[in-house]
C-alpha cells in the first residue's frame, strides 16, 4: 500500500486525512489563541500582507480553502462585499474548525457561505473565482499536486492563487527555530490547548512541506503562470502567488 508522511512518521496514504482531522478537531477551540502565542501575533501581519498582495477588489469572487476559523475569509469579505456581486466562500475539510469559524463570523455580524470539502476535490465549477487562497493549510493536504490542479481549475482566466504557508527559514536561524519548535511549542500546546502531540505534528509538518523554490515548480506544473514568492520573517513563512492566463 502506498505510504505518505504524517509529520515525521510514515503512514498509509489512505489514513492521512483521518489523522490530520484528529489533530484539527483537537485544537479547534484554541486554534486562534495558539496562533497568537506561537507566532507572537505575527500571523495576523502575514495574513494582512497576503490580503494586500492579492489585489482583491469589490465584486470579486473569492474561495478560501482550509479556511479554519475564517479570519482570512473575513478580511476578503470586507472588500469583496462592497459590491453586491462579490462572493466569498470559506471551505474546510474539518467540521470542527469550520464550526468555530462560522461562530466567529456570526459573532461579528458577518454572513459568509461555508462548505465542508477537501481542497483536493473542490465542488465548484471551472473558471469561477477571481482569487483562490489557502493559508497554512496546503502542508496538511495529502496530495498537494492534486490540490494545486483543483485550485487552478476553479480559478478564472486572469485570476490568481494565493498560498500563505510556513516554509524554509534562513539557515542562520535554523538551530534556534528547531529548538523552539520541538522543545517549546509542544509544551505550549500542552499548557494552552491540552494537546502536546498535535503541536508536535504541526512542527513536523512544516519540515516536510516543500521549500519555496519547490513549491514554485509545483505551481507551474499545475498550470499556473508567472509564479512568484515573497519571504516573510526570514523565510519562516512564504507567500506564493500564481496567475492563470
Amino acid at each position: 500500500m502506498t505510504q505518505t508522511h504524517f509529520g515525521f512518521k510514515q503512514i498509509d496514504i489512505q489514513d492521512k486525512q483521518k489523522e490530520v482531522a484528529k489533530v484539527f478537531s483537537s485544537v479547534a477551540k484554541n486554534y486562534d489563541i495558539m496562533n497568537d502565542v506561537m507566532s507572537a501575533g505575527l500571523h495576523r501581519i502575514w495574513k494582512k500582507i497576503a490580503i494586500s498582495k492579492s489585489s482583491i477588489k469589490a465584486g470579486d469572487k473569492v474561495l478560501d480553502i482550509a479556511s479554519g476559523t475564517c479570519d482570512l475569509a473575513r478580511e476578503f469579505a470586507k472588500v469583496a462585499y462592497k459590491n453586491p456581486k462579490g462572493q466569498v466562500w470559506a471551505t474546510d475539510i474539518n467540521s470542527d474548525m469550520l464550526f468555530e469559524g462560522k461562530q466567529r463570523l456570526l459573532n461579528q455580524g458577518l454572513i459568509i457561505p461555508t462548505c465542508l470539502c477537501s481542497g483536493e476535490e473542490i465542488p465548484f465549477p471551472n473558471n469561477y473565482f477571481d482569487i483562490v487562497s489557502v493559508s497554512f493549510g496546503l502542508r496538511n493536504m495529502t496530495n498537494k499536486d492534486t490540490a494545486l490542479k483543483e485550485m487552478y481549475r476553479v480559478t478564472k482566466a486572469g485570476g490568481r492563487v494565493i498560498i500563505l504557508e510556513f516554509s524554509k527559514i534562513n539557515q542562520s536561524l535554523e538551530k534556534f527555530y528547531d529548538w523552539y519548535s520541538f522543545n517549546i511549542l509542544p509544551k505550549m500546546g500542552k499548557l494552552i490547548a491540552k494537546d502536546e502531540q498535535s503541536y508536535r505534528y504541526l512542527a513536523e509538518s512544516i519540515r516536510m512541506h516543500p521549500d519555496q523554490e519547490t513549491l514554485v515548480e509545483m505551481m507551474y506544473e499545475a498550470g499556473f503562470n508567472h509564479v512568484t514568492f515573497e519571504n516573510m520573517t526570514a523565510g519562516l513563512v512564504a507567500l506564493h502567488i500564481g496567475y492563470k492566463y
